[in-house]
């Protein structure tokens, strides 16, 4: 029996991250054959357990497609990754592909708008209340603190995809969150400078005017995809 030893953890990330930074990077492409384990585990220096584990994350995020008795390919993460892949890609020390970020912000206006439309016409009352004072509380960090301006801004659309009832689109904010505070550069050119704005989105849902939040959300945010062209 092959000894993982205490330390497979930290070799099966080093092996993982190592490949794949080569996928995400184009280095190794779709199609591309990735060498055995033997290979693997000699090239890392580690043992074919690390081998074994790193090649399994990688299929769980569709970069690669194990096959038992035959060759480990890389696959086109573009029609085989989830959203991880977003954040993989912008937590990496390389520049993603160039569609990356304006994706991003399309994927966040997307979903922004048919959630507020949804919380001003689904939520209850004292849920739509609270989106209002959240609005309120970001509004009031415009032209202040930054990170407390992100942090306020982010918590009132927290609240109006609860609000919109669908549980995929709260699944897909939280990792589009993610992205965005991990990618400096975007977080800095989507923040809302628009107090106004912000308020009068808040007050659009609390009245429950689906059409007007709807309308306001896709100002907002469809600005910040222009940003991107």
């Amino acid at each position: 029996m092959e000894d993982s030893g205490p330390r497979s953890g930290s070799a099966s990330q080093h092996v993982h991250e190592s490949l794949r930074r080569d996928i995400l990077e184009g280095k190794l492409a779709a199609g591309d054959k990735i060498p055995s384990e033997r290979v693997l585990a000699e090239q890392f220096s580690v043992n074919r357990h690390a081998v074994r584990e790193a090649l399994k994350r990688l299929e769980q995020a569709g970069l690669v497609r194990i096959t038992h008795g035959g060759a480990t390919r890389v696959l086109d993460w573009r029609d085989t990754g989830g959203l991880q892949v977003l954040l993989d890609l912008l937590g990496e020390s390389f520049d993603p592909p160039p569609e990356i970020a304006r994706s991003v912000v399309e994927m966040r206006a997307s979903i922004g708008v048919d959630a507020a439309r949804h919380c001003a016409g689904r939520a209850p009352v004292d849920a739509r209340e609270k989106v209002g004072e959240l609005a309120e509380a970001a509004a009031s960090e415009v032209g202040g603190n930054d990170e407390k301006l992100d942090l306020a801004f982010a918590e009132m659309w927290q609240a109006i995809v609860a609000g919109s009832g669908n549980i995929a689109y709260r699944l897909a904010l939280n990792s589009l969150m993610e992205a965005l505070f991990a990618y400096g550069d975007m977080a800095e050119r989507i923040r809302p400078r628009d107090a106004a704005q912000i308020r009068e989105l808040g007050q659009t849902i609390v009245a429950g005017d689906e059409a007007a939040a709807a309308a306001v959300a896709r100002q907002m945010l469809e600005a910040d995809v222009a940003s991107f062209d």
